[in-house]
């Protein structure tokens, strides 16, 4: 076996710390030092007269430095995730223009990131850090807008629709500035409708997590029975998972149809008309009447006003 030549007391330690560290997992007994001190204990680290047998780094009087080492580990700082989005998105919710508008100005060579030209909309871009210019001057965020549209049928929550039917774009053209909807209503549902360039907001009304509710009047064929409703309630099974329990109020009946109003926590694609779908029904009507604590009111449809500061504290 070769041997390792020792220059000073502190190399001696380390060694010694090594062969225990090797050694003393073999045995499964040890005895106790002094008399009265408990194998078990000496087994488990500790004996009755607070030795630390089991323990290499004391043995080798390195409990310093393993504590010291301990303590580097638990100080470091949690790592922060950093806000990413693709450039396209940030010039979109800095209410310069569309997404679409904002992919043509990049291709077109007229955005920059840290000074340097850029013709990747997907180009991933740290907001605290980097600095985007929009034709040579800084991006800035303008006033923040939030406006609440009745939305009406037939309109399609979207900028531009390649058939050219009319969106809801169409009805907020002497707002002054750009929006983005939150959320979506599909092209047969009409209701309230928020449109802002308040990015933070916006994300925050939209995430599930957040459990701002959202109110609709729902009119369905055939009548629908007090078990149906129950259903609703207490979730439906869809295709994309099961639905969470929902508020439900039967409003009114026909002979062929019932009105009731649902409030919902979570917003997924067309979830309303495919829980009574579930229920081998159908809507025939849908609108939305409220969001969060904000209703549509006497608002006329196809119509838009501006949330009052109050309201807007209400969906932080």
């Amino acid at each position: 076996m070769a041997q390792v030549p020792l220059h000073s007391t502190g190399d001696a330690s380390r060694l010694a710390a090594l062969l225990l560290i090797q050694i003393l997992p073999v045995f499964s007994i040890v005895a106790p030092c002094q008399p009265g001190a408990s194998p078990v204990s000496v087994q488990r680290g500790t004996c009755t007269t607070g030795c630390y047998h089991r323990d290499p780094f004391v043995a080798a009087g390195l409990q310093t430095r393993r504590e010291d080492t301990v303590d580097r580990v638990r100080a470091r700082p949690t790592p922060q995730k950093r806000p990413l989005k693709t450039l396209e998105r940030v010039l979109s919710k800095a209410g310069v223009g569309s997404r679409t508008e904002a992919r043509s100005w990049i291709h077109a060579g007229r955005v920059t990131v840290n000074d340097e030209a850029t013709r990747n909309p997907d180009q991933w871009v740290d907001l605290q850090r980097d600095r985007v210019r929009f034709d040579g001057k800084p991006l800035e965020v303008r006033e923040r807008v939030y406006v609440l549209l009745y939305k009406p049928t037939g309109y399609l929550t979207t900028y531009k629709d390649p058939e050219g039917r009319p969106t809801v774009y169409d009805l907020v053209k002497d707002v002054g500035t750009f929006l983005s909807p939150v959320g979506r209503l599909d092209l047969d549902t009409s209701g309230l409708l928020l449109m802002t360039n308040d990015n933070g907001l916006a994300e925050r009304v939209t995430n599930p997590e957040s459990h701002v509710p959202k109110t609709y009047l729902v009119k369905a064929t055939p009548a629908l029975t007090d078990e149906h409703l129950q259903q609703l309630r207490e979730g439906v099974e869809l295709s994309d998972g099961p639905t969470r329990p929902a508020r439900v109020t039967r409003v009114r009946d026909s002979e062929t149809d019932t009105h009731f109003e649902i409030v919902l926590t979570e917003g997924r694609n067309r979830q309303v008309r495919r829980m009574v779908e579930a229920l081998d029904a159908n809507v025939l009507e849908l609108v939305r009447v409220k969001l969060g604590p904000i209703a549509i009111g006497t608002l006329p449809i196809g119509k838009w006003r501006l949330l009052t500061p109050r309201e807007v504290a209400t969906l932080r």
